[in-house]
């Protein structure tokens, strides 16, 4: 199945209208035609399925068929990421960990933090690209950049950890993890956390927690937690 996104489409409509750059594509890039089948999510967890009924070089018009909402897992998890220095590298991590998963993304500022300026449209795209590949139906939610005091100040959630490269008392991400729950895990910048940081979350309930014994990237950190959330809820 090849699945389009547009925010607009919702289940109270009839009929839907993609705007022009998306007609565009759609009519003259992968040349479909008048009775051609479309799926269409919003990233809101709807499915619908669509016929095209009037096609231009500039318009595709599409009738509503049916359409069904896919329920949100019983687990959330939000993963607080310092972006990396490399940009490519951060856009990695976005697009694999939206293939496996997650449901929030907040990039957060820290104090050995290189990269303070993000491109968050382009983030938003590589999302929405992601979710089409991989046939999720919900857009992980972006959240806008944030100093690391006010997250963890603000941040709430079942289960909080800090994965931090420290020789101090950790725990492991996979021991402490539990089922069916909201998840929050702060993943470092290059040079990681400071140790002023790290004490700053475990004052704020944060469990510190290795993801394994070897030292990772932190965009390697970053999917290496996404995936044990996501494995564990669904074993």
């Amino acid at each position: 199945m090849q699945l389009f996104y547009n925010p607009s489409i919702n289940e109270t409509l009839t009929t839907f209208d993609f705007n022009k750059e998306e007609s565009k594509h759609i009519i003259k890039v992968l040349r479909k035609k008048e009775g051609d089948i479309l799926h269409v999510t919003n990233g809101l967890g709807f499915i619908f399925k669509t016929e095209i009924k009037v096609v231009s070089d500039t318009k595709c018009a599409v009738i509503i068929i049916s359409y069904e909402k896919q329920d949100r897992k019983k687990f959330h998890l939000h993963l607080a990421v310092a972006p990396t220095k490399m940009n490519e590298r951060f856009e990695w991590f976005l697009e694999k960990a939206t293939e496996i998963g997650i449901q929030e993304i907040t990039t957060i500022r820290c104090d050995h933090s290189e990269r303070k300026i993000i491109n968050t449209d382009r983030f938003h795209k590589i999302l929405e690209s992601a979710m089409k590949q991989s046939l999720h139906f919900y857009l992980p939610i972006l959240n806008k950049p944030i100093s690391f005091k006010e997250f963890i100040q603000t941040n709430r959630a079942d289960q909080l950890f800090i994965a931090h490269c420290e020789k101090t008392s950790k725990k492991t991400l996979k021991a402490e993890l539990e089922t069916s729950k909201s998840v929050t895990i702060l993943i470092g910048p290059e040079g990681d956390f400071s140790s002023k940081e790290i004490q700053q979350a475990i004052a704020a309930n944060y469990i510190p927690v290795s993801l394994g014994t070897t030292r990772l990237r932190t965009e390697t950190a970053a999917i290496v937690a996404c995936h044990s959330v996501v494995f564990k809820n669904e074993i």
